[in-house]
């Protein structure tokens, strides 16, 4: 027997659910147009409430609105998607170190759970569930830190280049690469490492920015 999925209780909540989605699951690609009217049919909802959610997701750097042009999806350049990964590196790795000093070994099984739910979207190919898995990942072993204010900053960088991971994840070798890199991280949290689950954790992030360099790179 199938569930269908229960729609929030606003239709702007609604709307902007199904445009994340679309977003992260990488439907809606870096640049392309944002056509409000077939959206708006698509959804079975008014223009209000999607020009609502588009606000709210200008204001998360999701999309971007011109003039006479209307609402795109953000789209990043290769310098700004840079300086994203070098800024959460060095948020990053703060929150790591902090985390790895109080973490028990509850918490440590509670990564450990989390993680089998990014194994287990990355070996069905579900891009839009590996994307989800992966953030409450990471999230949960930053907010072991303790400082909420830094890992509201972390969310915030990772809102801007969320429509990439979804381009990152379409790679079944990059899928794995996370896999084994995040069991490492954790491996070495259990050992009490917290240099080496930092070290692990940037290699991680060089990989991605390696692999979305080699994919946004210009065709000549």
């Amino acid at each position: 027997m199938t569930t269908q999925r229960t729609r929030p209780p606003t239709a702007q909540q609604f709307v902007l659910d199904e445009l994340r989605r679309a977003i992260t699951s990488g439907r809606l690609r870096p640049g392309a147009p944002i056509r409000q009217d077939v959206l708006a049919e698509e959804f079975g909802v008014s223009r209000v409430p999607l020009r609502e959610a588009l606000k709210t997701l200008q204001g998360e750097g999701l999309v971007t609105y011109h003039a006479h042009r209307g609402y795109h999806v953000e789209e990043l350049s290769l310098d700004d998607l840079r300086e994203v990964y070098r800024i959460r590196a060095l948020l990053e790795d703060e929150a790591v170190r902090r985390a790895a000093a109080l973490m028990t070994s509850a918490d440590l099984d509670a990564l450990d759970r989390a993680e089998d739910e990014v194994e287990r979207a990355a070996r069905a190919g579900d891009v839009l569930a590996m994307a989800a898995a992966n953030r409450a990942f990471h999230m949960a072993l930053y907010e072991y830190a303790g400082m909420p204010r830094l890992v509201r900053l972390i969310r915030t960088l990772w809102d801007s280049t969320d429509a990439y991971r979804s381009i990152y994840y379409g790679e079944g070798v990059n899928r794995e690469r996370v896999v084994g890199e995040h069991r490492a991280a954790v491996a070495a949290l259990r050992a009490g490492d917290a240099e080496e689950a930092v070290r692990v954790l940037d290699v991680h992030r060089a990989h991605a920015v390696a692999a979305l360099e080699h994919l946004m790179a210009p065709v000549s």
